[in-house]
């Protein structure tokens, strides 16, 4: 496989997308953890079905569509998804965990409405949906290191912020920390993320990449910033494997990824029962 990633393009583009989503998908998928919205990844990677599933169609049927890239109309759609959950999570403050089964409840709906419109999945759809190897253009690396760029910014200037929202909300509130801002551009960045992973992982596994390195690592780690490293490591070793994997299975990438971070979980889970 070295030779041909020196030899193909569309190679070297996977790989380097595959490298930078295995380090920032954990980065933010620990402080998703911490403060129990796990599910919020899944929603938005939902709701980004439907931006793709609608991209899809109006390419059959206006010309201008026809030329954009799909992993714009499907970050768009994580990104009002994500607004409207915290705009839901205000409205239901009792219930805020109600917010995110709506979005991800009206994300599958227009998924399968425009999905029925394009009369059906074609080639490019199941590429979204589970990850390719050979789908992942120039374009598409681009769009991962300049969404990369915003997130390791985003979490090294608001780190602090963030750890006290995670760990003790009513401290940070009281420290002065604007946590309807902050929270806002977190779930603005964490939609970014999925719609720059679903060319590599895919739609429907995309949030098993930011919710299993994390699981392994919280099993060894005995601190925060050893939980951030630990799921970064698990993370790129489960993209490493499963790219190779992929490609000489010819399988899609996003099943071997999610499978090796499956190992690597119950690896961690097995050995810490036997040290115990």
């Amino acid at each position: 496989m070295i030779e041909a990633i020196f030899t193909y393009e569309f190679l070297q583009n996977a790989v380097l997308s595959g490298l930078i989503i295995g380090i920032i998908a954990p980065m933010l998928g620990l402080f998703i953890v911490v403060r129990r919205m796990a599910m919020i990844s899944d929603a938005l990677s939902h709701v980004a079905l439907a931006g793709i599933a609608g991209s899809l169609y109006l390419s059959q049927q206006v010309l201008f569509f026809a030329a954009l890239n799909p992993v714009y109309l499907g970050m768009g759609a994580a990104v009002v998804g994500s607004l409207l959950i915290e705009r839901l999570r205000r409205v239901y403050k009792s219930f805020e965990e109600l917010a995110i089964p709506i979005i991800l409840s009206a994300g599958i709906g227009f998924g399968a409405i425009f999905i029925s419109l394009a009369k059906g999945f074609g080639t490019d759809l199941v590429g979204y949906l589970f990850g390719s190897v050979s789908a992942v253009s120039r374009q598409d690396l681009y769009i991962v290191i300049m969404i990369a760029i915003i997130v390791i910014a985003f979490l090294y200037f608001l780190y602090k912020e963030l750890f006290s929202l995670a760990f003790d909300p009513e401290y940070a509130r009281v420290s002065g920390v604007n946590e309807q801002v902050i929270q806002a551009a977190f779930m603005i960045i964490t939609a970014l993320v999925i719609g720059a992973s679903m060319r590599i992982v895919g739609i429907l596994l995309v949030s098993s990449l930011m919710t299993l390195p994390v699981a392994a690592a919280i099993q060894v780690a005995k601190s925060y910033k050893g939980a951030l490293m630990y799921s970064i490591v698990f993370g790129e070793v489960a993209v490493i494997i499963g790219l190779i994997s992929a490609y000489y299975l010819d399988i899609a990438p996003g099943g071997t990824i999610v499978v090796t971070s499956v190992i690597i979980l119950l690896f961690v889970l097995f050995w810490k029962k036997i040290r115990s």
